[in-house]
């Protein structure tokens, strides 16, 4: 086995390796950081990395599992890249931004001190935009990351570095956040698997763990890793106020889903969807009918002005609050789209407006409420376009997908509307590739709460494809 095969290898493999003395911690992580220094500069995907002191906790972790009944945690010697917007005890936490180039943590995020206790060895921080705000991934403080599919590509944001490391092989998992898409994005943008799932599922820091619109959740290349990272982060969380009592134990092999009923929308009545990205989710549901599924098609009802608007006035009032406080001070550090996202805030944003997502977002649910009652999942693209190019400005006014002008930031994606309906779990697994190279995806939407289903729908696809990246013509060429 080659280091580049090592390096791609899912995360439940490489514990079965560790477990039979196969491969060891040192081995992976060496391989990791020697293509990462190898192929890192060309996508730039990573913000800050702790190689040295990461090996000394793979060289702990080897001698665990050569030692003769010796217990092992569940992900003891994985490697694990962190987005550089969750807190990582005695570790800076930038946000993308130079403000908090100096902003030292003194704990991690619930999410990640449960990764951390359960043995993943967090080598490297990966890039995001300034404060999370937008779907490219690009900062003054990390520069611009750029897709491992086509490098003239962005990767899609805010997680954008989470994305480009898996889909080039330079970690075995990451994290991510998601507000509008932050996780599902760049998910399909780089043909990985990407979980948002409900509210308070995930235990979180403040102050996003109080936000409805927020979650933080898996990203990873296989489905059954991310069942794997949600089975160990999930549950209740004592400095988590929003985090639920309910534990749920997802599945890591697929089963038969002949019989089950799955509605779809390729583009929910009102969105522009490229041509690559239609064809490609046709073909996955073509996929489900050959399983046994029941597919159909379905009318949600929904316009551009109950969705669309709504997100804005919700981001005016959170992202926009917080461009503006930091814009009093800081405006020589920030970035051209954030400053532009403090003069939008400052026009736009009353505070009339912060019921008006909660009204909408109740709107949307009737329509999908009953769809979700009457299936056992909802089907739709990610992205509706495969992804902007590296150099995309979000307040572009001349954007346009096939051909119609759109919103430049959230004018290609179709991710946003579940954010609004937070208590719906939603799974980012890859549909194909665009003529560009660059990857699709399609979202697998649950009924509320309803994880498992989710991701039993997910293995028996991701089954029935062989998987992503299990030869060298799965990869990018790098």
């Amino acid at each position: 086995m080659s280091n580049d095969d090592i390096c791609y290898l899912p995360a439940i493999e490489v514990l079965k390796l560790f477990r039979t003395k196969k491969l060891s911690p040192v081995e992976l992580l060496k391989a990791m950081v020697a293509r990462s220094e190898k192929v890192n500069p060309k996508i730039n995907c990573f913000a800050d990395r702790y190689h040295d002191e990461a090996l000394a906790q793979a060289k702990a972790s080897e001698a665990r599992y050569m030692k003769r009944g010796a217990k092992t945690a569940p992900l003891d010697g994985i490697p694990l890249a962190v987005k550089d917007a969750q807190r990582v005890g005695g570790k800076r936490t930038t946000h993308g931004s130079l403000i908090f180039k100096d902003s030292v943590d003194d704990h991690s995020d619930p999410m990640i001190e449960r990764l951390q206790q359960a043995g993943a060895i967090i080598f490297a921080r990966t890039t995001t935009p300034e404060f999370c705000l937008s779907g490219i991934t690009a900062s003054r403080i990390w520069g611009v990351t750029r897709n491992p599919w086509n490098t003239g590509w962005g990767p899609g944001g805010s997680s954008g570095g989470s994305g480009a490391a898996l889909a080039a092989g330079l970690t075995t998992l990451a994290t991510g956040t998601d507000i509008g898409g932050s996780i599902r994005i760049p998910a399909s943008a780089c043909g990985v698997v990407g979980f948002k799932p409900p509210h308070g599922r995930n235990p979180d820091g403040p102050p996003s763990n109080f936000d409805r619109f927020n979650h933080c959740g898996p990203m990873t290349r296989t489905v059954a890793d991310a069942a794997l990272m949600q089975n160990i982060t999930s549950g209740p969380h004592p400095l988590d106020h929003d985090s639920i009592r309910q534990k749920v134990k997802l599945p890591t092999e697929p089963a038969a889903i002949k019989g089950m009923k799955i509605a779809f929308s390729v583009d929910f009545g009102y969105v522009p969807v490229d041509s690559d990205v239609r064809q490609n989710m046709m073909q996955a549901l073509e996929v489900f009918k050959r399983l046994g599924a029941r597919v159909e098609e379905v009318d949600l009802g929904w316009t551009e002005a109950v969705d669309h608007d709504a997100l804005h006035w919700y981001n005016m009032m959170n992202f926009g609050r917080q461009t503006i406080w930091q814009s009093k001070d800081n405006a020589d550090l920030m970035t051209d789209y954030a400053l532009k996202f403090a003069e939008a805030a400052r026009r736009n944003s009353t505070m009339d407006d912060i019921h008006k997502p909660w009204e909408r977002t109740h709107k949307m649910y009737q329509t999908l409420g009953p769809v979700l009652a009457s299936h056992d999942v909802f089907i739709c693209p990610t992205n509706n376009a495969p992804s902007v190019r590296a150099d995309h400005d979000p307040w572009d006014p001349e954007f346009r997908v096939n051909g119609k002008k759109v919103d430049p930031e959230f004018g290609w994606v179709m991710t946003h509307q579940f954010n609004m309906l937070h208590n719906c779990p939603v799974l980012s697994v890859p549909s194909g590739h665009a003529a560009s190279g660059v990857p699709t995806g399609i979202q697998i939407v649950g009924r509320t709460w309803d994880d498992a289903r989710v991701f039993k729908a997910a293995l028996a696809y991701e089954k029935a494809l062989g998987s992503w990246y299990t030869g060298k013509g799965k990869r990018p060429v790098l």
